[in-house]
């Protein structure tokens, strides 16, 4: 999945919706997210989704 997808998917739903993520078997709501830049020819830049481990 892409930005631009991510993005598309999340636009039509409420904006106090909270996003959740599936960790370790249970739910994890996130708490921050990580941008790695694409280093070298044809490397895509990532998202990478880091999930709350107060919960």
């Amino acid at each position: 999945m892409t930005v631009a997808q991510l993005i598309a998917a999340l636009s039509s739903l409420p904006a106090d919706a909270v996003v959740l993520m599936d960790c370790d078997g249970g739910l994890a709501s996130i708490d921050s997210l990580d941008f790695i830049a694409g280093e070298g020819p044809g490397a895509p830049s990532e998202v990478i989704l880091q999930p709350s481990l107060e919960e």
